[in-house]
C-alpha cells in the first residue's frame, strides 16, 4: 500500500542551513531518486559537515539511498530501497570518503540482494542486505544491537539526502543529531507505527533536524558502553522532513538482529 504525496520516504540523510549552501557548491550534482509510487522521498535536515574519516562505514548506493558496512562484503540498507531478493549486479557502491566526486573514492557493485521475506510497504520489517562484488577491507563496520538497551537516549545519523524537503542531494556527507521519541508519543503522529519494530527520533516540538530525502537506508547509531559506534535504526519513512511533531521512523535494528546475521551469514562471503 502507497502512501499518500505528503508521506516523505527517507532516502538519504541530513540537511541543516548549511547544507542547502553546500549542495549549490556541489552543483546539485546528484539527482534526487525518483518517487516510490506516489512517495516523495526525503533527505536529511539540520546537519553539519562530517569529517573525513568520522563515520567510516558509511556507503552511499547508486538509486540514491544509504548504507552501513555490516561486514567487508555486506551492506545493511532499507528493503524499501531494493527489489526482490536475487541476484541484482545493478546496484552502485560508494565508499571511503564523504565527498562522493573524490578520486580515491571506494567503488564496488552488487551481486546479490537480499530483502527481508517480512516487508509489508510501506511499514514494518523494512531492512534489507547487499552483497558486494568484493570486500572493503579498509573501512570499519557499524555492528547492530542485539537489545533494547541503547534504543534511547540521542542518536546520530548522517547521509548524502537533500537538505531541504524535495531538494537535491547532497555531494558531502553530513550529520546530525536526533532524540529518541516513545512509541506512545510517536504513535500520535503516525497511526501506521508498528510498535517493537519501528523506532522514532527528532526534535518533537520545534522540529529542524530530520533524515530526509535520499536518506532511506542510512543507518541511525550511538555510542556503546563502550564508547564504540552501534546501530540502533535504519531510515525508513516519515511525513515531510523536519516537521514539529512529525519525527522520523526507524527500523528497530535489535528486533530483527537475529535474522540480519542469519541472512548475512547465508550469503557467504
Amino acid at each position: 500500500m502507497s502512501r499518500t504525496l505528503s508521506v516523505l520516504r527517507r532516502a538519504a540523510l541530513l540537511t541543516v542551513g548549511v547544507a542547502a549552501a553546500l549542495g549549490a557548491a556541489a552543483g546539485q550534482s546528484l539527482a534526487a531518486p525518483p518517487a516510490d509510487n506516489d512517495d516523495v522521498q526525503p533527505q536529511v535536515v539540520g546537519g553539519t559537515r562530517a569529517a573525513q574519516g568520522e563515520f567510516p562505514f558509511m556507503v552511499r548506493l547508486s538509486m540514491g539511498c544509504g548504507g552501513a558496512l555490516y561486514k567487508t562484503d555486506v551492506v545493511l540498507t532499507a528493503a524499501h530501497c531494493v527489489g526482490a531478493t536475487g541476484n541484482n549486479t545493478s546496484i552502485g557502491v560508494t565508499a571511503g570518503s564523504v565527498d562522493l566526486q573524490d578520486p580515491n573514492r571506494i567503488t564496488r557493485t552488487s551481486t546479490y540482494v537480499y530483502r527481508a521475506p517480512g516487508y509489508n510497504n510501506p511499514s514494518g520489517d523494512d531492512w534489507a542486505l547487499i552483497k558486494l562484488n568484493s570486500p572493503i577491507t579498509n573501512q570499519a563496520l557499524l555492528p547492530i544491537a542485539t537489545t533494547t538497551a541503547y534504543d534511547s537516549g540521542t542518536f546520530s545519523v548522517a547521509g548524502w539526502g537533500a537538505a531541504t524537503e524535495g531538494g537535491g542531494q547532497q555531494r558531502y556527507l553530513l550529520k546530525a543529531q536526533v532524540p529518541f521519541i516513545t512509541d506512545s508519543q510517536c504513535g500520535s503522529a503516525y497511526s501506521e507505527l508498528v510498535p517493537n519494530e519501528e523506532i522514532c527520533a527528532g526534535n518533537w516540538s520545534a522540529g529542524g533536524v530530520d533524515t530526509c530525502q535520499g536518506d532511506s537506508g542510512g543507518p541511525m547509531f550511538r555510542r556503546d558502553n563502550n564508547n564504540a559506534w552501534i546501530q540502533v535504526g535504519i531510515v525508513s519513512w516519515g511525513e515531510g522532513c523536519a516537521r514539529p511533531g512529525k519525527p522520523g521512523i526507524y527500523t528497530e535494528v535489535s528486533t530483527f538482529a537475529a535474522d540480519i546475521k542469519k541472512a548475512a551469514e547465508g550469503l557467504g562471503g
